[in-house]
């Protein structure tokens, strides 16, 4: 652990407030939810909308003894499936979760509605030291109390008596539990979750009435801290902006349903997250693969994109969170030109300064590999370094690092830490098109190299021409120390585009969509792997380039439709 402090100070700053945090969670309940103590949570007046994508055939799956979640195919067989233990962790967490109900709702019968009540009461029926410990972590006990109350209709459809008196006494006790465990939510969205379960909670039950306000204040101060002015969240992490709203819009619809003023952060929030949505969105309508972004559900984006009143084009740039967005007749640019976000809120993010993707029409072309579904996976890491995007890489390092003790994994995670410490970023907007210049000194300390990368969108949307540039920072004509480290510029491929060398390029094709690559330094088509698809990892290609920054610091390169 020693060494992990050595290797950087921050780290120890980061394990005292996970040490504070820990502790903080076997402390009284928080200061405004003592009355969540009462054991009934008395009948439901109102329950939130569930946004999310249903499907029917989840339900014939779950009667054939198998549940599909968290991108793991599991065999319960005939048990009930919270007894399962040897389970993938994710796989856990969603069905502790409970928000698989929604695909009972969505089917709607009567089969359906006892079977979403045989499943709860199963669950219920279960003694806590029989749980996993994963089944009371912030974030699934979270997900849980909204998912109840959510579908509550269908677990209560032609219930009698006994087990409704059961049920809304659990619905209290979990509220009690995690209005108790509120205190020591980790930073980002496990806190966030929490005060928007507790809020749902609150507006959902007569009984509640008096909990509203202080509910709606700690959710407010969250959404303050956490959503920055532009719409992004403090993750960076484009994929957090469609899973927050589909929780915040239904908690303002419960707010304006209950007669109840809706609070300004929160409607502040969400009139800054739907634009930050489009802003992310590709012509295919995907969502850009940035820190630990993996494919959304398209149905729960289209959904979204409903409540969304504002006109015209979606922004130019998100400077607060860092991204920049080119786009010109049908093609889209997107690039990360923000600091990595603070140890604290980057559990998931990725090493993937100045990295960029680009779609043409309906077709996407140049991806970065993107974060898996499956949370467990070695492979979830590997999708992190620098290597996984479509930047480049010197020497094989990533241009932000990550923390090396075991000990320091297991107990914060494996937070990216901080390489860059400033990325100047300048665009140009013109008739001709559009200009992006940015940098970063993530390489300074170990090779000596500043990176600069420029990217010129032409007006008609036909041709992208980029020149990437290594300075010295260590002094003009000085060799940094050690090794010279060979650079590599690599463009990931979309794992639908069909590449080929010929002698006048790389010839790229994706549907009716044809572009053409060329660089100043020979490329070559080599293999490459798309984490986020969310049926599993899936084959695909990139371009490489290969240059001696000692012999050459400029490299340009272009594609052309």
């Amino acid at each position: 652990m020693t060494t992990g402090f050595v290797d950087e100070p921050r780290l120890a700053g980061l394990m005292v407030r996970e040490t504070v945090r820990r502790l903080r969670g076997v402390g009284p309940a928080i200061v405004g939810f003592a009355p969540l103590a009462g054991r009934r949570a008395g009948r439901i007046l109102a329950v939130p909308v569930d946004l999310r994508r249903a499907e029917p055939g989840f339900v014939e799956t779950f009667y054939s003894g198998r549940l599909s979640l968290a991108g793991h195919d599991v065999e319960f067989g005939s048990r009930a499936p919270f007894l399962l233990r040897g389970a993938p962790r994710s796989w856990m967490a969603e069905l502790h979760g409970f928000g698989w109900l929604r695909h009972f709702t969505e089917t709607g019968d009567a089969l359906s509605a006892e079977q979403a009540r045989v499943l709860v009461a199963d669950w219920l029926a279960l003694d806590r030291r029989a749980l996993p410990r994963l089944a009371f972590d912030h974030e699934v006990a979270a997900r849980r109390l909204i998912s109840w109350l959510a579908h509550a209709p269908i677990v209560l459809a032609q219930a009698d008596a006994p087990f409704r008196r059961r049920f809304e006494t659990a619905l209290a006790r979990e509220a009690r539990r995690l209005s108790r465990a509120s205190a020591s939510a980790p930073e980002g969205l496990p806190r966030l979750l929490v005060r928007i379960a507790l809020a749902t909670a609150a507006l959902c039950q007569p009984g509640r009435r008096s909990l509203v306000r202080p509910a709606a204040k700690l959710l407010s101060d969250e959404l303050d801290r956490q959503i920055y002015p532009d719409g992004g969240h403090v993750s960076r992490n484009p994929a957090a902006i469609p899973a927050l709203l589909a929780d915040l819009l239904p908690l303002r619809q419960l707010f304006a349903h209950r007669n109840q003023a809706v609070p300004r952060a929160l409607f502040s929030a969400i009139d800054r997250m739907l634009p930050a949505l489009r802003f992310f969105l590709h012509g295919d309508g995907a969502v850009a693969l940035f820190n630990g972004a993996a494919l959304a559900d398209r149905s729960l984006l289209a959904m979204l994109l409903r409540y969304d009143e504002t006109l015209g084009e979606p922004a130019s740039a998100l400077r607060q969170t860092g991204y920049q967005r080119l786009a010109a007749g049908g093609t889209v640019l997107l690039a990360d030109t923000g600091l990595p976000p603070a140890p604290a809120h980057a559990g998931e993010a990725h090493a993937g300064t100045l990295a960029f993707e680009f779609s043409s029409g309906r077709r996407r072309m140049v991806v970065n590999c993107g974060a898996t579904t499956r949370a467990e996976d070695a492979s979830r890491r590997l999708a992190r370094n620098t290597a996984a995007h479509s930047t480049l890489v010197l020497g094989d390092h990533s241009s932000s690092r990550f923390a090396k003790s075991p000990i320091l994994d297991r107990y914060l995670g494996v937070p990216l830490l901080p390489g860059p410490t400033r990325v100047p970023a300048s665009r140009e907007d013109t008739g001709e098109g559009h200009l992006l210049t940015a940098a970063h000194d993530g390489y300074r300390l170990p090779f000596g190299f500043v990176h600069e990368r420029q990217i010129h969108l032409s007006g008609d949307g036909r041709r992208i021409e980029g020149v990437d540039r290594l300075f010295q920072a260590t002094g003009r004509n000085q060799r940094p120390a050690g090794d010279p480290p060979l650079g590599m510029l690599r463009f990931h491929l979309h794992p639908d585009v069909t590449a080929d060398e010929t002698q006048s390029g790389i010839r790229l094709q994706h549907g009716d969509e044809i572009w053409w690559f060329r660089s100043e330094v020979p490329a070559r088509l080599e293999d490459s792997i798309f984490f986020a698809d969310p049926a599993g990892a899936r084959p695909s290609a990139q371009i490489s380039v290969v240059f001696d920054p000692m012999e050459r610091t400029q490299l340009g390169w272009c594609f052309e439709r």
